[in-house]
């Protein structure tokens, strides 16, 4: 494929390993930015990943990979597993 000059990916981070996980699989966040840029001349990847204290390393190992990742908030569960009844900020509120 042609590169493009501005050719963007946007990765929601969250939907892409659970459908991957679905199908048994792991997937390799360095073999799929190769193939993004490989097969579809991509020049940025931007990964919207939530922000979980503790994953520092993940983060820094993502972006020596070449994703720029957009944190964002995550959501904390009570002792059974469910959610509070804390509302995130909706992504395009005023």
């Amino acid at each position: 494929m042609k590169n493009k000059e501005n050719n963007y990916a946007f990765i929601d981070s969250q939907n892409l390993n659970l459908s991957i996980r679905e199908l048994g699989w792991k997937l390799d966040f360095g073999r799929f930015h190769a193939y993004l840029k490989d097969k579809y001349g991509i020049t940025k990847s931007f990964l919207f990943i939530g922000y979980v204290p503790g994953n520092e390393a993940l983060y820094t190992s993502l972006q020596s990979m070449g994703y720029i990742c957009i944190f964002k908030p995550t959501m904390e569960l009570n002792e059974k597993g469910s959610r509070r009844d804390e509302t995130l900020r909706e992504p395009f509120s005023s």
